[in-house]
């Protein structure tokens, strides 16, 4: 025995040897497969050369039409489940699309040759099935085999409790297992779709254009965001992926396009947590002649009217938590949520400076040096440390200082504030919207800040895009524009308690390699 095994305890001499066993049982059975593939195809019957099956009926249509398809004969087709076939019959599950389908074979239906290669089958091996429907004395709708043929080899076997995988991580990185094993992730998978197609539905019906717009730009606008860069070599000019689609959107606006959305990815160099991944899904819109108030009614009645029509009511249970999307939801200002939630009254202050004793006295974390802080960068600072982990059920809070909202409306009578709102559940935003600012000139002045932020070391302050400007200076109606953050929407519709969760290919680190 090495000095290093003299070291060990026995508990980890032990996990090593049930690794070692574990991994040489592995290594047979992948030998095993790769022989029956070797074997299938020294006869001839390689399953890779098949190019197309047809199949009569899904899961789903047999599950349906039993009445009408009972002794009927049909085929289907999917992965091979589970497989409990001994002496000279024997049961089995078929995976599709649409769920499961239990099968019934018999060496009289089949002959001895057929059962003995049904046999060798293994769990993840796609086939085809024929064979008549009918119920067993449980009730179980089955299909009583005919004939079937192998259409793909499983080569590696599919692991028989998922949630016992050592890395966490590998449901993300091999999302294809993740389908095929837990049913609850398929659904929430089909759940995102329906959820999308609501939304559309609900907008479309109201008479909003989808429409699409560039994701690589030469300039990254429409939100306080770290581009991703890239370089496009036919122009020889830097590019970046987008990070909102707000400033395109505003331009059909101007172009006379009266209500556009867009449902797409958006790209922004951040870090990855339960609430971010660098590449999401949002979906903006914009209304002429419509101004935030009606971008909070129009809210509350598509989250309403998209809950509602994929979970069949407007309440979800979100991580023990009841929350009810119906509207009307809360409506709070900033300022008064600072107040309620840590007792400084904002409407008391009124220098930059006494806005500055309050931090210091809060200790509260900035985004820049507390000298070059505002009263409103210090107000919106407060909110994010006192106010937003108290909005759980679904609350607008509305007029934001001027400073974090350059692509904003002043606030009607208050100049400090704009017509800004965004949208809480659970403590986290799930929207943003505007009054947007159509003013060219007070336009070009809140980009001209922007750029000092930058220089002040705000790298994701906005950039100046001229090109907008002379959008706004062709002329821009009064607009309402919205943007909701789609995939953590889908998260309360799911209960999901991570953004990975509800993404099919989440941003991963690579695997190392072996």
């Amino acid at each position: 025995m090495s000095n290093e095994e003299k070291q060990l305890t026995k508990e980890e001499i032990k996990r090593r040897k049930l690794e070692a066993k574990a991994e040489a049982e592995m290594n047979d059975l992948l030998r095993e497969r790769r022989q029956k593939l070797s074997d299938l195809q020294a006869q001839g019957k390689d399953p890779f050369d098949v190019y197309k099956v047809e199949r009569s009926h899904t899961s789903e249509k047999i599950r349906e039409d039993y009445d009408e398809l009972e002794g009927k004969e049909v085929s289907v087709a999917g992965r091979l489940m589970s497989k409990r076939v001994h002496g000279k019959a024997g049961f089995s599950d078929i995976y599709d699309r649409y769920g499961k389908i239990q099968l019934y074979i018999k060496i009289d239906d089949v002959g001895e040759e057929k059962l003995k290669e049904y046999k060798t089958f293994d769990i993840g091996d796609f086939v085809l099935i024929k064979g008549k429907v009918f119920k067993t004395k449980t009730g179980e709708i089955t299909i009583h085999i005919t004939d079937f043929q192998l259409l793909a080899k499983s080569l590696k076997p599919l692991p028989e409790k998922f949630h016992g995988l050592k890395d966490p991580d590998l449901r993300y990185r091999q999302r294809y297992i993740d389908l095929i094993i837990n049913q609850d992730v398929r659904e929430t998978f089909l759940k995102r779709t329906a959820i999308i197609k609501a939304i559309r539905e609900f907008l479309d019906k109201r008479d909003y254009l989808e429409v699409e717009t560039p994701i690589l730009s030469p300039i990254a606008g429409g939100a306080a965001a770290k581009p991703f860069v890239t370089h496009h070599n036919a122009l020889d000019i830097d590019m970046y992926l987008r990070i909102a689609t707000e400033l395109y959107l505003k331009r059909l606006i101007v172009g006379g396009f009266e209500r556009v959305y867009e449902i797409g990815k958006n790209f922004r160099n951040e870090g990855i947590d339960v609430r971010h991944n660098p590449e999401f899904t949002a979906m903006e819109l914009y209304e002429a002649f419509s101004d935030y108030n009606d971008m909070m009614e129009l809210t509350e009645n598509l989250v309403a009217y998209v809950c509602e029509k994929v979970n069949g009511t407007t309440k979800v249970t979100y991580e023990e938590t009841e929350i009810d999307f119906a509207p009307p939801w809360r409506r709070i200002t900033m300022v008064d949520a600072v107040k309620e939630y840590s007792g400084v009254d904002f409407n008391t202050i009124k220098t930059d400076e006494e806005a500055r004793a309050i931090a210091k006295e809060k200790k509260i974390e900035l985004k820049k040096k507390l000298e070059d802080c505002t009263k409103g960068d210090i107000l919106n600072a407060l909110y994010e440390e006192y106010g937003e982990k108290n909005m759980i059920q679904p609350t607008f809070v509305y007029d934001y200082p001027v400073e974090i909202s350059p692509l904003t409306k002043k606030k009607r009578g208050n100049p400090e504030f704009t017509e800004r709102f965004e949208g809480f559940v659970y403590g986290r935003e799930i929207c943003n919207a505007y009054s947007e600012l159509n003013d060219p000139i007070v336009q070009k002045d809140r980009f001209l800040q922007q750029l000092k932020e930058r220089e002040l070391g705000d790298d994701e302050a906005y950039m100046m895009d001229d090109d907008f400007i002379n959008s706004l200076e062709i002329g821009m109606p009064p607009t309402g524009g919205l943007g909701i953050g789609i995939d953590r929407l889908i998260m309360f519709l799911t209960n999901a308690s991570s953004i990975r969760d509800v993404i099919l290919f989440p941003t991963m680190k690579p695997a190392p390699q072996e």
